[in-house]
């Protein structure tokens, strides 16, 4: 049998009381753990402990009894591997609903972040610290080079002011999604202010979390030593 290795997360996880999305997520997870086992993994992580059986199911039925992958898989295209390959520009479309879910699941795990945590479930994926960041930079990105939204026939170019009509709306969904009393309570705000600031910024930032620690960490002025 093969072991159980802490290599990738599967963003995927359980919603309680919802069969339906509870098998869709479930499905996302084994589709992610047979890419994993395909590929030459010999083990994977489980975001939580009720994923280890689906993870064990997906790597036993693909691995068999063999302990690792190391000599069976096909490694040959590796000596092929060019400059060109490794600086190719990724392909995609991109949308005004990919700027929309961007700003919105960056803010809402800024914003729980601000209020002391690492990782958060946000429609139906365990996002985390990487999640927002990946957020923040993409909007960053679109922003700086006033790329185009080709994925949904807008035909419209990102700029501030574009960005600031989505900042707006989004704000307004998270305010509905969580419900006004949390909304109140919680560092939303907060959070919308460094999020939207580090997008708009003329130089990126070196990481999303950085100007959030101001709002976390207790500064203490430097003087003698009581020792």
């Amino acid at each position: 049998m093969f072991n159980l290795l802490i290599l990738k997360q599967a963003a995927q996880i359980p919603i309680r009381y919802h069969t339906g999305a509870n098998n869709v997520a479930l499905e996302l997870v084994r589709k992610d753990k047979l890419r994993e086992v395909r590929a030459g993994h010999d083990g994977t992580w489980a975001a939580q402990p009720g994923l280890i059986p689906v993870c064990m199911e997906v790597f036993s039925k693909n691995m068999g009894n063999t302990t690792n992958q190391i000599h069976s898989m096909k490694r040959e295209d590796a000596s092929t591997v060019t400059e060109e390959d490794l600086l190719h520009r990724p392909r995609g479309s991109r949308s005004l609903e990919g700027l929309r879910l961007n700003t919105r699941v960056g803010i809402q795990h800024l914003a729980a972040w601000l209020s002391g945590t690492g990782s958060v479930p946000l429609y139906n994926l365990m996002e985390d610290a990487a999640t927002a960041e990946i957020s923040r930079v993409q909007n960053w990105q679109w922003l700086k080079f006033r790329v185009e939204l080709d994925g949904d026939d807008l035909g419209v170019k990102v700029n501030n002011d574009l960005f600031g009509k989505v900042v707006e709306e989004e704000m307004a969904r998270i305010d509905r999604e969580v419900g006004k009393e949390k909304f109140k309570k919680g560092m939303y705000r907060e959070a919308c202010r460094i999020f939207t600031g580090q997008c708009t910024a003329p130089t990126l930032d070196h990481f999303l979390t950085l100007n959030a620690y101001n709002n976390t960490v207790i500064h203490h002025p430097m003087g003698s030593s009581s020792l």
